[in-house]
């Protein structure tokens, strides 16, 4: 159940900070093609600075449909790395991937293909 006393779909993550408006949901895949770092290492999910120690794969997130929400993911190593973030303007449900490149050591975090 979210913050707001609304049901949600089973598996979803609320969201916890206050807010009073529509409510829409956020689906991220998790990917790294390296397969040392995704037995190593967890992602991270930041949904408006709350951050989330999530699994590598498919969550699906509630975050406010009627006002932008920052979304950022990271690996926490020995320091953060691969960080990627964006600002989601409002709308509705929506789709994303974040995708690992550890010879460059950027993340990527965009809408899926």
């Amino acid at each position: 159940m979210s913050v707001s006393g609304q049901p949600l779909p089973n598996g979803v993550i609320p969201y916890v900070e206050h807010h009073e408006g529509e409510r829409r949901l956020l689906t991220l895949q998790v990917t790294t093609q390296n397969v040392m770092a995704s037995g190593r290492f967890w992602p991270v999910v930041s949904i408006d600075g709350r951050s989330y120690v999530v699994f590598w794969g498919f969550m699906t997130f509630e975050i406010p449909a009627d006002r932008s929400c920052h979304v950022a993911v990271y690996i926490q190593a020995d320091a953060m790395t691969q960080a990627a973030s964006l600002l989601l303007p409002p709308g509705r449900d929506v789709t994303l991937v974040y995708a690992t490149d550890f010879a460059t050591g950027l993340g990527r975090l965009g809408p899926a293909a």
